[in-house]
């Protein structure tokens, strides 16, 4: 074996054996469902926007459009952060967290909306998001990601 491939062989099995292994706790799922859930929510949003802008008949078709794009285009990070929490990877906590601390202005924004359909939205999203915050930081989950203490 070449000296090359056996560097590479021990590289792979330095990553394999830094990566998270055994049950995902309960905590984790809850984070990775919820995460999920908001990704699908704002993809929804967006394919709704573009469609609306598509077919029916906004004020300005191009910034229906243009916004239901860019909804689209964020619901990757939330759905990114969720499949990677289910899968135990250590780098979907920072994109999960924020996510939830990017839906907290969103939820203040729907709460000085008005009407009762936003303040419950409002209320909703809050709780979501500090809901999924307190799971992804909770020790149990920073543990099954592999997430603790930097040694000196």
């Amino acid at each position: 074996m070449s000296k090359t491939a056996r560097k590479g062989a021990q590289g792979s099995a330095a990553v394999a054996a830094s990566e998270p292994t055994g049950p995902r706790p309960a905590r984790l799922t809850a984070a990775a469902v919820l995460t999920g859930l908001q990704g699908l929510a704002l993809a929804a949003s967006g394919i709704y926007l573009l469609v609306m802008g598509l077919l029916g008949t906004p004020d300005s078709p191009q910034q229906a459009e243009t916004g239901g794009l860019t909804v689209l285009a964020l619901a990757a990070l939330p759905l990114l952060a969720a499949r990677g929490l289910w899968q135990l990877r250590r780098w979907s906590r920072g994109p999960a967290m924020i996510t939830q601390i990017m839906a907290l202005p969103v939820a203040w924004t729907l709460l000085n909306a008005g009407g009762a359909l936003m303040i419950t939205a409002a209320v909703a999203l809050t709780l979501v998001a500090v809901v999924t915050l307190a799971l992804v930081v909770n020790p149990t989950a920073t543990e099954a990601l592999g997430i603790g203490p930097r040694e000196s």
